[in-house]
């Protein structure tokens, strides 16, 4: 697999998941969020909405930069507070469902990726 290739896998990461939370920011909370922590005030929403457009964007320069060995070494190990995060408000101090661990899945994959590009890309 082509190292370009590799970066549209964690682009489409980026616009799956983000774009989720874009287009459909209620859809996120009603299924990643606990009851508790489902406010129903639209800041909310327009948080998970933010947050969505970030991931785009993130999807975009994952996309269309040129990454090299480091680059996706730099990224895979920015991912590991991630994973953190994930198991923190899932496990420890639940705020997210089941559901809400397909961030971590995305994570997963973009890992993968990462490592898989880094032993593909020349410096």
């Amino acid at each position: 697999m082509p190292v370009r290739h590799i970066q549209w896998g964690i682009a489409a990461v980026f616009f799956v998941l983000g774009g989720w939370a874009l287009l459909a920011p209620q859809n996120v909370i009603n299924l990643t969020f606990l009851p508790q922590y489902r406010t129903g005030t639209p800041i909310l929403a327009f948080t998970v909405a933010c947050f969505g457009a970030q991931a785009m964007i993130s999807g975009l320069f994952a996309a269309f930069s040129r990454f090299t060995r480091a680059t996706f070494l730099a990224y895979g190990i920015a991912l590991i507070p991630f994973f953190v995060f994930n198991a923190w408000f899932t496990f420890v101090d639940p705020v997210f469902t089941w559901v809400g661990l397909l961030d971590a899945v995305g994570n997963v994959i973009m890992l993968g990726l990462c490592v898989l590009g880094w032993r593909r890309a020349a410096e």
